[in-house]
């Protein structure tokens, strides 16, 4: 076989890696780079054109975050005869991704703000949307290419990150007729969260693990518990309503915000804060909590009778006025973008909030390096009134409302991601999906504790041949 990444490798955006499997060409997610504007954004597909005797075959999609499905429709348009798989929870969630990236896209083209043409049109997602093939966990399939020279057999395994989040086992036998094993984790967590359980792995040792790196840097993630960090934010929500202020909790749509509610409706029945403060949500996370309530039954859950939609809701207040009126009562507001961007609600609701000392702004996601979230952490760090600057546009703020960030990660940290290793015993490991420091800690603990392991940390663009 042969690995070559199309996503860029020292960032943990625009996930896409192909595999030539005895003549069978294979794409492991879609992934866009969504600090990147057009075709800047996209996996590097040149790679695949540019050899004769490379080709897709199939598309195996992990999951519905945009660093591994918001390229799908333009890599559909360069491959139109692509067989696209993904679990059936994860095609309901892309029928909603999808579209609203399409309308993001023209809007920002409309606004001004964006400076190259949307990469793809809502007409055409919903066209696409019917070639999507869906698949229930733990039964394989077929993903053999019309010249491949052996049968293979793709098995998804719940991933325990997000809704429909799978990992990809790929069985097939190589030119000695011995079979191959080769299994991709994509994002994953061993851990069980509120929602949903840990992952699931295959039973067999496998050949080839290609594993995500996220945690690889983040010595203080195995050392945090899940409980604790609960614990911690029920105290916090605690105090920032007992001073009579409101708290913004900014979240990723999709997952970390139904996960966050859930955590909220139970320091709410555990008495940790008052059963009656309002809690607001909005917008797009609000669809994919429908997803997750249709889904209860036929996805891996902790407790498939808890529904999203039991936890008591307000829609967030559209106008400023109402929205300062909203503010006058001790209130949650769960709301996106998880790292503040620019012209998101919860960097609009921060802009209103953070001049308040009654208020506080709790971070329970990823924060890259000077986004609005870094920001805020960066400047509370400076002590109370220091400036801060959430949209150039307005300019520097005083911060006086309280900010504190709480490691709730969907992913599996680098000592379980060690274990994960020892259980599936591959001979060969690739690091993907994480930054340089990420990968080269995993690599040189793998390679210390297992010597007989070949440990690949391949860059784009670079072909890997096992």
């Amino acid at each position: 076989m042969i690995f070559c990444p199309l996503g860029e490798t020292e960032t943990i955006s625009a996930s896409c890696h192909f595999l030539s499997v005895r003549g069978t060409g294979i794409l492991l997610d879609a992934g866009i780079d969504p600090e990147a504007e057009g075709t800047a954004a996209l996996p590097d597909l040149d790679i695949i054109h540019n050899r004769h005797d490379w080709y897709a075959d199939s598309l195996l999609v992990t999951h519905a975050h945009h660093d591994h499905i918001g390229a799908l429709p333009s890599i559909l348009q360069h491959f139109p005869h692509l067989k696209v798989h993904m679990t059936h929870a994860t095609r309901d969630l892309a029928d909603h991704v999808l579209p609203a990236s399409a309308r993001l896209q023209r809007r920002r083209m409309r606004e001004g703000t964006a400076t190259s043409p949307p990469l793809f049109s809502e007409e055409e997602v919903n066209v696409y949307s019917y070639l999507y093939l869906a698949h229930k966990l733990n039964e394989s399939f077929d993903v053999t290419g019309l010249r491949g020279e052996t049968p293979i057999r793709a098995t998804f395994y719940n991933a325990g990150h997000i809704l429909g989040s799978a990992g990809s086992l790929l069985t097939y036998a190589d030119e000695a007729g011995t079979t191959r094993r080769i299994f991709y984790t994509s994002d994953t967590n061993l851990r069980a969260q509120g929602i949903i359980p840990g992952g699931d792995y295959p039973k067999e040792k496998v050949d080839v693990l290609i594993l995500e790196s996220t945690l690889g840097a983040d010595p203080d993630a195995e050392l945090t518990t899940r409980r604790r960090e609960i614990e911690r934010f029920g105290r916090r929500l605690k105090m920032i309503i007992e001073r009579g202020g409101s708290a913004l909790v900014p979240v990723f749509a999709m997952g970390r915000a139904q996960e966050t509610l859930a955590i909220i409706h139970k320091l709410k029945e555990k008495g940790v804060i008052p059963s009656d403060i309002p809690v607001y949500s909005a917008g797009g996370l609000r669809a994919v909590s429908d997803i997750y309530d249709k889904t209860r039954f036929t996805t891996p859950r902790i407790d498939e009778s808890f529904q999203m939609y039991g936890i008591e809701q307000r829609r967030v207040p559209k106008s400023t006025a109402a929205l300062m009126n909203a503010l006058e009562s001790p209130g949650i507001f769960v709301v996106s973008s998880g790292m503040m961007f620019e012209r998101t609600l919860s960097n609009r609701l921060a802009q209103l909030m953070v001049e308040d000392e009654k208020n506080g702004i709790l971070l329970v996601g990823f924060a890259r390096e000077d986004s609005p979230a870094d920001r805020l952490q960066r400047s509370f760090a400076l002590g109370q009134g220091s400036p801060v600057i959430l949209d150039d546009d307005l300019g520097p703020q005083p911060l006086n409302a309280f900010v504190e960030r709480f490691r709730m990660s969907s992913h599996s940290h680098r000592r379980d991601l060690i274990q994960l290793v020892e259980k599936l015993k591959p001979e060969h490991v690739i690091l993907v999906h994480g930054d340089a420091p990420a990968r080269t800690w995993l690599a040189d603990n793998l390679r210390f504790f297992y010597p007989e392991l070949n440990v690949h940390v391949p860059k784009k663009g670079e072909e890997i041949e096992i």
